[in-house]
């Protein structure tokens, strides 16, 4: 069966589990080509706020599809939605998010209505637990997806995990924290995690200069 038939039928399992139903007569499968792949951001962000792809659909208030102007030449990935941002639904809730959001408009200089943001895992994690690889698996298209709708200039991950969950490179961290690399065409910048920073104070002059560094690239 074809990839999109595979999520259409998933994406309404899903749904009808969640709202009770333990079983349901044949359904016919919607042939609609966009299922397989977004034609817009816009197209993208509907389908991430109606995915039931895995089990984070269970304990989500929403999904965080992601905020920002879809032109942004900075686009910064975070891992996984805090409890905060989903109950708030906001992507600067909570003091991490006011950090990032100090960050972005005290050193780099820019409104957060100009760049991108978004998490690599979209749905808030169950009971605040690290997200499995599987959901990692049901998510990263609909984040491959959107860089390749804004095709941002830079790409900045916050923190360790989003920053192997993007590359893969599971190397030392510290090696490529605040580096320009290379990738998929894009100049990538990892840098610390807010959450990181507010429990690790003495690391905020380290993420001033990859700040510089980052606003030296835009």
């Amino acid at each position: 069966m074809k990839s999109f038939q595979n999520l259409v039928l998933l994406q309404n399992l899903y749904r009808l589990k969640h709202i009770g139903f333990e079983y349901i007569d044949h359904f016919e499968v919607n042939e609609k080509k966009n299922y397989e792949k977004a034609r817009t951001l816009e197209e993208l962000v509907s389908n991430i706020r109606s995915c039931y792809l895995c089990d984070l659909s269970k304990s989500r208030t929403q999904s965080m599809s992601g905020f920002g102007n879809q032109n942004a030449s900075l686009f910064i990935l975070d891992y996984a939605v805090s409890q905060v941002q989903d109950t708030e639904n906001n992507y600067f809730a909570g003091r991490s998010g006011e950090t990032l959001k100090k960050m972005i408009e005290n050193v780099l200089e820019l409104s957060t209505d100009s760049i991108y943001m978004t998490h690599a895992i979209k749905c808030k994690p169950l009971q605040s637990n690290k997200p499995s690889e599987s959901e990692w698996s049901s998510c990263k298209h609909y984040l491959f997806s959107q860089l390749e709708f804004v095709s941002p200039k830079i790409i900045v991950t916050l923190g360790e995990d989003a920053y192997i969950h993007l590359t893969g490179d599971t190397n030392n961290f510290e090696s490529v924290r605040g580096h320009v690399i290379d990738f998929k065409g894009y100049k990538l910048i990892p840098i610390y995690h807010p959450q990181y920073l507010l429990r690790n104070p003495e690391s905020k002059k380290i993420t001033l200069n990859d700040l510089k560094t980052i606003k030296s690239c835009l």
